[in-house]
């Protein structure tokens, strides 16, 4: 089969609700099973006007994502030590076997000095506002997935885990038209960031990306907030845009976290990765296949859509469209990495924005 008829079938089989019969190849062929596996406990098939709502139609199918026992969002789940090196960045001292997050950028552009002494000192903890948020997350996140954890035995396994439970996601997003909690790894400039997109909605082929803050507050927050959670989405996008246009640069990852391409993951893992319709066997294996799907993905939209619930009773407070500005994302993303790489000193809150201090445990300090 050509180059091109193969990828007229990879257009094909994603713009259209209906998976046509005709010869492709046996990558391809692995991954439509896994995604008709995915919905063959309901009869239920995903079509053009299918709508949304704050609450998930029960008729679509759950995936399975298998997690470790501290990898929380953004995060890979590291224990590494931090360095006591004062003259090496926050990059290397705090990040180096782990990459940035999303996060790490967006609260790097809330307040720069505040991320560092969270980093040196110690991140406060979590408040109730913040614990009803996550658990607000987890509930919608149990609606679409079936967690199960996995032992981990290297950091092989722990990347191939996060690039496993991406190709998984998509497979859901193909059939059902939803996904949530979609973790994505790419890179900014030279720098790994990692990210988990919290849902991603595809209709007639468009996708289109969503985040939902939850408040305490039934009211819509400040600008900073809101331009913060802006920032976040936009850096999914630029993550989503990057997978689609460039090659995952392979060499460096490797080299970056000082990864075995040839390490042989656990039969659990393996096992897994049949189930997501990537058989693999190593590390170099998963990559491979990480490349593959994120070249099938189609392009997201430039409008995203930001969402805010109160926490109290779920309800909807608000809902904010808006176009991604790609030089301004670019723009944030590196002054932050400048921020990172210690390039520069951090920087303090903006003097019109200087109230976030009244909410710092660290305001006394600056």
């Amino acid at each position: 089969m050509s180059s091109k008829e193969t990828e007229a079938a990879v257009e094909k089989k994603i713009l259209s609700s209906e998976i046509p019969i005709e010869i492709i190849s046996d990558e391809e062929m692995s991954l439509i099973e896994a995604a008709f596996s995915l919905a063959a406990s309901t009869s239920r098939h995903f079509h053009h006007n299918y709508s949304y709502s704050t609450s998930i139609n029960n008729n679509i199918s759950k995936r399975t994502c298998y997690s470790l026992i501290g990898d929380i969002e953004d995060g890979i789940g590291s224990t590494q030590k931090k360095k006591k090196k004062v003259n090496e960045s926050l990059l290397r001292r705090f990040k180096k076997k782990t990459g940035l997050s999303v996060t790490d950028i967006t609260a790097s552009e809330w307040c720069e000095k505040q991320k560092e002494f969270f980093l040196v000192c110690g991140k406060p903890k979590a408040s109730e506002a913040m614990k009803a948020g996550s658990a607000r997350h987890a509930l919608l996140e149990q609606e679409v997935i079936t967690k199960v954890e996995v032992v981990i035995r290297s950091a092989e396994e722990r990347w191939a885990l996060k690039m496993i439970n991406f190709i998984y996601g998509t497979n859901q997003l193909f059939m059902d038209g939803l996904t949530r909690e979609l973790p994505l790894i790419g890179f900014a400039e030279d720098v790994c960031v990692v990210g988990i997109i919290d849902e991603i909605r595809m209709k007639t082929g468009t996708i289109t990306l969503v985040e939902t803050k939850t408040r305490s507050q039934n009211n819509l927050p400040s600008e900073a907030q809101q331009r913060n959670g802006r920032l976040q989405l936009m850096c999914y996008k630029y993550l989503w845009d990057n997978l689609l246009t460039h090659p995952f640069p392979t060499k460096h990852f490797l080299q970056l976290f000082s990864l075995n391409p040839d390490y042989v993951l656990s039969q659990e893992i393996r096992e897994f990765a049949i189930q997501a319709g990537a058989p693999v066997q190593t590390l170099n294996d998963v990559i491979g296949k990480y490349q593959y799907v994120c070249s099938m993905l189609p392009d997201s939209q430039d409008q995203l859509l930001l969402r805010y619930e109160y926490q109290k009773d779920q309800a909807l407070i608000g809902e904010n469209q808006y176009l991604y500005d790609s030089d301004w994302v670019v723009d944030r993303i590196s002054s932050s990495l400048e921020f990172w790489k210690g390039e520069r000193e951090a920087s303090y809150a903006l003097e019109n924005e200087r109230w976030k201090c009244k909410h710092c445990k660290y305001a006394s300090r600056c």
